[in-house]
């Protein structure tokens, strides 16, 4: 009988399954995989450039260490199957998007819809709705201390609240309620994800730090008293 030649199979191991067929990942210490994860949200939050040594300052950290992990982020995201990509950029580490996915990106974001920016007035109105719905507009009233009709109209017309039913009381006001909509733009899983008063706080600070200054016709210079003329 006619013996058969057969190739000899080449030994695969656990790690060349899990790195696949391209390079093989290096090892790396637990210290060291956690160290490069913490750079890579560091280069992903930056918007500037930074420099290794700049990382490894603020880090604590020694340069080499920082820069050879840096390297090895390089090189993991310029594999195929990652849409950004860390490079070097003005002496310093940049995350940005793969050139050839630019003009999908581009199409993507501009079917976006506008940023929602609410003024001062409904981000508090719709606050209060959110945390006292269902509540009704003599409410809101009492509780902000100004009319609100217009800004309800905002809301309403932004599908940020919704009318649930009438109040059991005289004169049956409607009342209101926030929307699913609402938990979209707020990035919210349901209401028990609200923030607390403290971070509504924050963000009411903030918005009012966005607004443009508008002039006050008050503060132009008043008209002296007689004791003053005197």
């Amino acid at each position: 009988m006619q013996e058969i030649q057969t190739e000899p199979q080449e030994t695969v191991s656990a790690e060349d399954l899990l790195t696949g067929p391209t390079e093989h990942a290096e090892a790396l210490s637990s210290e060291d995989a956690s160290l490069r994860a913490v750079l890579e949200a560091i280069v992903y939050i930056t918007e500037e450039p930074l420099s290794a040594e700049q990382i490894a300052d603020a880090l604590g950290e020694p340069r080499e260490r920082v820069e050879k992990l840096l390297e090895l982020l390089v090189t993991e995201f310029e594999r195929p199957e990652h849409g950004v990509t860390i490079r070097e950029l003005a002496g310093g580490y940049k995350m940005s998007t793969k050139a050839e996915h630019h003009e999908r990106v581009r199409a993507f974001v501009k079917s976006l819809r506008p940023p929602l920016k609410l003024s001062l007035p409904a981000l508090e109105t719709l606050a209060v709705i959110a945390y006292k719905q269902p509540v009704t507009a003599p409410e809101i009233l009492e509780i902000r201390g100004v009319q609100g009709g217009g800004v309800l109209k905002t809301l309403l017309d932004r599908k940020l609240i919704a009318t649930a039913g009438r109040k059991n009381v005289i004169g049956k006001p409607m009342q209101y309620k926030t929307t699913k909509e609402f938990l979209v733009q707020f990035g919210l899983k349901d209401l028990s994800e609200l923030p607390t008063l403290k971070e509504f706080d924050e963000i009411r600070r903030l918005a009012v730090a966005d607004e443009p200054a508008q002039p006050a016709p008050e503060q132009a210079p008043a008209e002296k008293t007689s004791t003053e003329e005197a």
